[in-house]
């Protein structure tokens, strides 16, 4: 793990979104397409909003989120909504977004047609995650239903995860899907966030969900929250 500390969240949010596209850019060098997995919630927003108007080749980068709510894109509980408001607007406007919700009414019935197609765009090329004071990542929270199965080797790349303080099912990249991107960032504020990182050390993945990727990942941090 290489662990950044920022005097304060502008200067983080700023280099890291600099991260993010050197990282996009260093992979579209050798690839045809690169993947940008991000999550939800207001901690990144301010990310997109500077990310989105970096001059890249967008229309060769695929977006896709982390983990979502089993809820329409009109629901304010989407994050979909808010990628859609703050990253895919600007000169990010010409990239393929990849959906997750299908407007099924359970994910196991609508994870079927995802996983059938997100195949080519993995794997994930930069990928940015949040982590929650409890240790989850994406939707991996400790202990949830179907965590085991996320973490199996042999997981669909999304899958249904329940529990762990969701109030509607959500759906979360799996954690081989997790573990094979090839750059991982990981933005954490204040201190309770660093007070959680530091518990994760020698825990098991499944009380501690961000130990999937914290070997290989950068973690940014400030205590300015």
């Amino acid at each position: 793990m290489k662990f950044l500390e920022y005097a304060d969240e502008e200067l983080m949010m700023m280099a890291l979104a600099d991260r993010i596209a050197g990282d996009l850019e260093e992979v579209l060098l050798t690839h045809d397409t690169a993947t940008l997995a991000v999550p939800g919630g207001t901690t990144p927003g301010p990310v997109f909003d500077i990310l989105c108007g970096v001059k890249l080749d967008w229309s060769r980068i695929r977006v896709m989120l982390s983990d979502e709510r089993w809820v329409p894109e009109t629901s304010d509980r989407s994050n979909t909504k808010l990628l859609r408001e703050r990253l895919l607007v600007g000169q990010a406007s010409a990239a393929q977004f990849i959906p997750f919700f299908t407007g099924d009414e359970t994910p196991e019935v609508g994870l079927a047609k995802v996983n059938d197609t997100i195949g080519a765009s993995l794997p994930v090329s930069v990928l940015l995650l949040g982590m929650g004071a409890d240790m989850h990542t994406a939707s991996l929270f400790p202990h949830a239903d179907g965590l085991d199965a996320a973490l199996d080797d042999n997981a669909a790349p999304v899958v249904p995860i329940r529990g762990g303080g969701a109030t509607e099912p959500r759906v979360s990249l799996s954690g081989p899907v997790l573990k094979s991107a090839l750059h991982t960032h990981v933005v954490i504020k204040g201190a309770e966030k660093r007070t959680a990182l530091d518990n994760a050390a020698g825990k098991l993945i499944e009380a501690a969900p961000i130990n999937l990727v914290l070997n290989d990942a950068t973690v940014h941090w400030t205590g300015a929250a």
